[in-house]
């Protein structure tokens, strides 16, 4: 029997943090993505600590009723991105989640990248 969507999901993000792990220079940027809204954190994985997160929850993002969930992603990482300057984070290492590089999984990430933040 196939796989449900969401076990293959979870499948693909235990094998991708196999692989990555943040630290204090380059921490991990991590990103859950649910039907309605959009998450980023930067996680420092030797302490188990996460340095800065940010969500379409926020205020100045949520109160914009006129937009698609795309530019919202794009709002969250270019959000996620002048906090980490903030915290004098250059680099990062990207962890999608076990989600496709697509959509707004991607507009995160290009919108990250655009803020300042390399990976």
């Amino acid at each position: 029997m196939a796989l449900s969507k969401n076990e293959r999901r979870l499948r693909i993000r235990r094998r991708i943090r196999k692989k990555i792990s943040g630290t204090a220079e380059t921490p991990r940027l991590s990103v859950f993505r649910s039907n309605k809204h959009i998450y980023a954190q930067l996680i420092n994985d030797e302490k188990g600590i996460t340095l800065a997160s940010t969500s379409s929850k926020e205020k100045e993002i949520s109160e914009k009723k006129d937009i698609n969930k795309t530019v919202k992603a794009k709002m969250v990482g270019n959000k996620i991105g002048e906090k980490a300057k903030e915290s004098g984070i250059v680099s990062v290492v990207f962890d999608r989640g076990g989600y496709l590089y697509h959509g707004r999984v991607k507009a995160l990430a290009e919108s990250a990248r655009k803020a300042g933040l390399k990976f």
